[in-house]
């Protein structure tokens, strides 16, 4: 690894604001954020663990989504609040490579998650009858080691395309993680060709995930359209109206993170969308499987409270 990067071995972290007025504030809300997504996840995964009438295949999945997102989350913030509050920016290479590597594959994992989640309401609605068949315990199980598998290689290719470039300075990544476009600006040698496959690879995957969640979603909107009743139809779409919640947060932030080549965005906009996608949606993903959900609002109660639900 040192070969290949040259000179430079320790990065520094521009942090959440370039105004030294200003990191000590978006520390503090940051912090709130993180300990606020924290709680929501882990009582989302304690709630399905805990209670018997959320062990099914959706939960099943939602668990999986919310440990995502708290390893996600703790990938990237703890790090940047530490080094706002005592004034260390500084990241080794090896360690910068660490966190671009875990970051992008739970991200990715996250993506594949998704869209076994489309494919469960899918057949939920579609095909009712087979459900309890198609979705059993093993192939469940399956979907999820697939899901995690999958990330762990998209995220190694990633992060072998971003560290093979020749890193001689300058050094401060123009963000408060290592992320694939900030580190990739500081490479000594053209990126160009590294960036493409980048971008081909990511477009592929991602593309691939959300065509069949589409594919998904169409079919439940077929399967909803031909029911006849109005509370038929309001009951279908109850079941997915959170997971399609999350698909449009989700490829909606990562979007515009990811989807642009890095010439066309300035750092200011790659933070920003980086907060949005690596921050906000763990952060909103709890409130909006539990806002809408009469069975997990009552498994959260019964968990907090005590309150037979």
């Amino acid at each position: 690894m040192a070969n290949l990067t040259g000179a430079v071995s320790i990065f520094l972290l521009q942090g959440f604001s370039a105004s030294p007025e200003l990191q000590l504030l978006s520390a503090a809300f940051f912090l709130l954020v993180y300990l606020a997504a924290l709680l929501g996840n882990i009582s989302i995964v304690a709630a399905v663990t805990l209670d018997p009438r959320l062990r099914t295949p959706m939960y099943f999945f939602l668990k999986h989504l919310s440990l995502v997102d708290i390893c996600s989350m703790s990938t990237t913030l703890p790090r940047a609040l530490v080094a706002t509050l005592l004034g260390s920016r500084e990241i080794s290479l090896l360690a910068c490579a660490s966190q671009l590597f875990a970051f992008v594959s739970l991200g990715s994992t996250e993506c594949f998650l998704i869209t076994s989640m489309a494919y469960d309401r899918c057949l939920a609605i579609y095909r009712p009858l087979l459900y309890g068949v198609a979705m059993r315990p093993r192939i469940c199980v399956s979907l999820v080691a697939v899901a995690w598998g999958s990330g762990l290689l998209f995220s190694t290719f990633h992060t072998a395309n971003t560290f093979s470039l020749p890193f001689c300075g300058p050094r401060v990544i123009d963000h408060f993680f290592c992320d694939i476009p900030p580190v990739m600006r500081l490479a000594c040698a053209h990126a160009d060709a590294h960036e493409a496959a980048g971008f081909a690879v990511s477009g592929c995957v991602i593309m691939s995930c959300f065509a069949l969640t589409v594919l998904s979603y169409v079919r439940i909107l077929a399967t909803v359209v031909r029911i006849r009743s109005v509370g038929g139809r309001r009951k279908a779409f109850s079941t997915c109206s959170s997971h399609l919640a999350t698909v449009l947060l989700f490829y909606g932030a990562g979007s515009s993170a990811y989807m642009q080549p890095s010439a066309r965005s300035s750092p200011l906009q790659g933070r920003l969308a980086a907060v949005f996608y690596s921050i906000l949606t763990p952060t909103l993903n709890p409130l909006i499987y539990s806002l809408r959900n009469k069975d997990m609002m009552g498994a959260l109660r019964k968990l907090y409270l005590q309150v037979p639900s």
